[in-house]
């Protein structure tokens, strides 16, 4: 009698451990190498992303990233303590788009949903009812939202700048139907990327470079856009 219920309480002990480990797996996934970071008018934001949670999703972002195609794009929703989020590029920039951003920015993903939990930091994809009608915008998590848990893709989180995402809390807003919006415009300047298995000073030249390069690209844009 004794030797079966300590092997019960053995098997409970070990189902337990089962369902912890999965709960942190879950909610804890690994970051990838990359990192991107959105320079705003009210200072950076940097992210990571989850390759092995929603690997197209990823592609798919960081792809719009390296192109350029944030750049002057901005956040048109921010809502204290839900989210903050970043327009579609398509029609969220200020600079004109080449044919190649325009391609990949009206591009739709599938709908990679996992069991990762929406808290804050998260970046989740924006979508319409269709599930798979992800394009390019996307929310950063400014607190817990467990009802959009398994129903909107999660792809990354934010690394740095939980600072800027409280002074963007604290802008005046109005509300549109179900959005809470800014009464300013909050800029996407410039964004740039890197690796985080780069150790070398060269590798950190080609960094900045990058990040420069993706700057002058915007601001010659915009020069002839408004001095032509």
């Amino acid at each position: 009698m004794c030797r079966d219920k300590r092997v019960s309480i053995f098997i409970a002990y070990i189902t337990l451990l089962s369902f912890v480990s999965k709960g942190i797996h879950a909610s804890e996934p690994d970051f990838g190498s990359t990192r991107v970071v959105f320079q705003t008018n009210y200072g950076d934001i940097e992210f990571g992303f989850y390759p092995s949670v929603a690997p197209k999703t990823v592609e798919h972002i960081f792809k719009l990233v390296r192109l350029g195609g944030y750049n002057t794009n901005h956040f048109f929703r921010v809502d204290k303590g839900f989210v903050a989020q970043v327009a579609d590029v398509a029609g969220g920039r200020s600079a004109p788009m080449n044919e190649e951003q325009r391609a990949v920015a009206e591009k739709n993903v599938v709908g990679e949903f996992s069991e990762v939990k929406h808290v804050r930091g998260i970046l989740s994809m924006g979508r319409h009812a269709d599930p798979d009608s992800g394009s390019s915008s996307f929310s950063m998590l400014l607190g817990d939202a467990p009802h959009l848990d398994g129903t909107y893709a999660i792809f990354g989180k934010v690394t740095k700048g939980d600072e800027t995402l409280r002074k963007l809390e604290q802008l005046p807003t109005r509300r549109e139907g179900i959005f809470v919006m800014p009464t300013e415009r909050i800029t996407i300047h410039s964004t740039y990327y890197y690796d985080t298995k780069m150790e070398t000073c060269e590798d950190e030249r080609s960094t900045l470079k990058r990040r420069l390069s993706a700057a002058s690209v915007e601001i010659e844009k915009q020069r002839m856009k408004c001095f032509p």
